[in-house]
């Protein structure tokens, strides 16, 4: 396994800070969109963004590129975010979220938007489609790995578990999903509302390799994307317990934030929050 110093740790919090910041401000100004589970993801998205993904900003059609999948489609303010931070386009774009002139739009349009690989929406679709993306690059002789982001309330529609089904099937080593495991979703508790588990033993029930981490535990996420590199018989979930609204106090594990912006003083407070965790 790859070591991974200290400075390397404290610079990717430091992202995941920063595209906080940075969805929360698109989210306070368009009045519109999704910051609980952006927040949730944040760690997630830093180490994938900042550190794990090969893809070069100034060739977005390389073969070769990793791809990364976003399924829980509503977070668009943070993969934007980190869109931007990478160089694919300029930071001033994020203004424009949400415009209907704008290539930045509430859910990421693989058509309109640099970077994105899967048109989402509706929820469920990634697993499946990453499995495809994963077995094309078998087929085409390509190295390339497929990340797929989703959250545990996605993991209610049937289609993420046929699409587990299809990677299993065909061995897509080169497939692993994330799942922001933050145990709420828009109307209240996951566990309530459609309980997941035995959630491990369903993904090791379908054939693939299951690693549990702390999702906001910057070290463990980049051991278990290290790790699943090193498995080569079969996909690898990686179940990421987090947060929802990581790091506003009045945001963490409150349903009522899946979907509403922050008004002025809110925003304030959550902005000064999250900057005090410096």
């Amino acid at each position: 396994m790859t070591y991974h110093p200290e400075s390397l740790i404290l610079e990717l919090e430091d992202f995941a800070r920063d595209l906080r910041i940075e969805a929360l401000t698109m989210i306070h100004r368009r009045q519109a969109g999704h910051p609980g589970g952006s927040l949730s993801s944040a760690e997630i998205m830093a180490a994938l963004f900042f550190h794990k993904l090969r893809f070069d900003p100034s060739n977005l059609d390389w073969p070769e590129r990793d791809r990364f999948i976003l399924s829980k489609g509503h977070a668009s303010a943070i993969l934007y975010a980190a869109l931007a931070r990478r160089g694919v386009f300029p930071l001033e774009d994020l203004e424009q979220w949400g415009e209907l002139s704008c290539h930045l739009q509430g859910h990421p349009d693989r058509l309109k938007t640099p970077g994105v690989e899967m048109t989402s929406g509706i929820l469920g679709h990634g697993v499946a489609i990453g499995a495809g993306l994963a077995l094309a690059a078998r087929q085409r002789g390509l190295g390339y790995r497929v990340y797929v982001l989703l959250g545990d309330g996605e993991c209610q529609a049937g289609i993420v578990w046929e699409g587990a089904m299809v990677a299993a099937k065909f061995q897509l080593a080169n497939l692993t999903a994330i799942v922001d495991y933050n145990d709420v979703q828009l109307d209240g508790s996951v566990h309530e509302i459609m309980p997941l588990q035995p959630f491990v033993d369903k993904w090791q029930a379908f054939n693939w390799k299951v690693l549990e981490i702390n999702g906001h535990n910057m070290r463990q996420v980049l051991e278990a994307l290290d790790t699943a590199d090193e498995i080569h018989d079969r996909p690898v979930v990686i179940v990421a317990h987090t947060t929802k609204g990581k790091g506003v106090s009045f945001m963490e594990n409150d349903s009522r934030w899946h979907g509403i912006p922050p008004d002025d003083k809110q925003y304030a407070q959550a902005v000064a929050e999250l900057r005090r965790e410096a």
